[in-house]
């Protein structure tokens, strides 16, 4: 399945237990739960590149499936990390 195309948040499950757990301040997650961010992925094969705007806030990264790699956070920190495909949250967009 391709998931390249462009979605908007309609809702989300854990999030403030996630964003706890990854260290995102209060303050942050309480401004941020209620935005209605948007999503667009661009997919080739394993490799994703993503860019997510919520409010005035614009991330882009870019990961393949399995392979370590760096990624911004919504507070601009970088992390390493490898993806694997595994949902740790459920975020519940439509294609627009």
């Amino acid at each position: 399945m391709n998931f390249s195309g462009k979605y908007q948040l309609q809702s989300q499950e854990n999030f403030e237990a996630f964003m706890k757990a990854v260290g995102l301040p209060d303050d942050l997650i309480q401004k941020g739960k209620d935005i209605k961010g948007v999503s667009e992925i661009v997919q080739h094969g394993k490799h994703f590149k993503f860019t997510i705007t919520a409010g005035a806030k614009v991330i882009q990264n870019e990961f393949t499936l399995g392979e370590e790699c760096e990624l911004e956070t919504m507070t601009g920190e970088k992390v390493k990390t490898m993806i694997l495909g595994d949902i740790v949250f459920k975020r519940h967009s439509k294609r627009i």
